[in-house]
C-alpha cells in the first residue's frame, strides 16, 4: 500500500517565482560521488524507494520499487535530477524525453541547461499530427535521450529507434536509475552509450 505524503498547499506568495529563480541559478560543480548521494537522498526524501513485493512491467518481480511518479512530481528531486543531467550534456545537444515518465525530466533539464527537447511517444495517436516524435527535429541532429528508470531497456531502445527513423543521430542516453537487469547491455547493443545517475547497487548499498 502506498501512503500519501502530505505536501505544502499551493498559494505561498513566493512559490512559483522563488522556485524558478532557484531552478536556473548557477551552482558550484559537484563531484560525482556527492551528486550521486544527493540524488539518493532526494529519492528517499520523496518516498520514491519502496520495499516489499512488486510486479514489474516486464513481468518479473522485485523486492524494491522506484516510483518514478513520486520523484518526478517532487520539485526538489526533479531539480536535483535536472541539474545532474544538465551537467552531462553539451550546449548544442538537443534532448529527447521518453513518454510518459521522462517528459518532466526533459522539460526540467531543458530549463536548467537552456537546451530544446522533443518527446518520443511509444505509439502514434489517431488524431492531430499522429507524430511519434513531438517537437522540432532536424535531419541529422544530435539528440541525447533521457529516461527515468531502466530495467530491460526495451522502452528506451524503442525510443532510440523511433528517433533515428525520424532522422536524429542518437549516441547517448542518460537515465536516472539503472536497475542493473540487462538494460544497459541492450541499450549498448543499439550502439548507444548509457550513463545512469544512480545504479541499483548504489541505491541499495545502505539497506540492511
Amino acid at each position: 500500500m502506498i501512503h500519501e505524503k502530505e505536501t505544502p498547499q499551493s498559494g505561498r506568495g513566493d512559490s512559483v517565482p522563488h522556485r524558478l529563480f532557484r531552478f536556473v541559478s548557477p551552482l558550484r560543480p559537484m563531484t560525482t560521488d556527492t551528486q550521486t548521494q544527493s540524488l539518493i537522498d532526494a529519492l528517499q526524501d520523496a518516498d520514491a524507494v519502496q520495499f516489499g513485493e512488486f510486479e514489474l512491467a516486464h513481468g518479473g518481480t522485485s523486492e524494491y520499487y522506484v516510483d518514478k511518479y513520486r520523484f518526478e512530481t517532487d520539485p526538489d528531486c526533479l531539480e536535483t535530477v535536472a541539474k545532474a543531467f544538465a551537467d552531462r550534456i553539451d550546449p548544442d545537444d538537443k534532448l529527447a524525453g521518453v513518454a510518459l515518465g521522462a517528459v518532466p525530466l526533459a522539460a526540467a533539464t531543458s530549463v536548467v541547461a537552456g537546451a530544446p527537447y522533443v518527446i518520443a511517444r511509444k505509439q502514434r495517436k489517431e488524431y492531430g499530427t499522429a507524430n511519434l516524435i513531438e517537437g522540432e527535429l532536424e535531419e541529422g541532429e544530435e539528440v541525447v535521450v533521457l529516461e527515468d528508470i531502466v530495467t530491460t531497456g526495451t522502452s528506451l531502445v524503442d525510443a532510440i529507434e523511433s528517433l533515428r527513423e525520424a532522422g536524429a543521430t542518437v549516441n547517448r542516453a542518460l537515465v536516472v536509475v539503472d536497475r542493473e537487469e540487462g538494460g544497459r547491455e541492450n541499450v549498448e547493443d543499439a550502439d548507444v552509450e548509457m550513463e545512469a545517475l544512480v545504479t541499483a547497487s548504489e541505491l541499495l548499498a545502505d539497506r540492511d
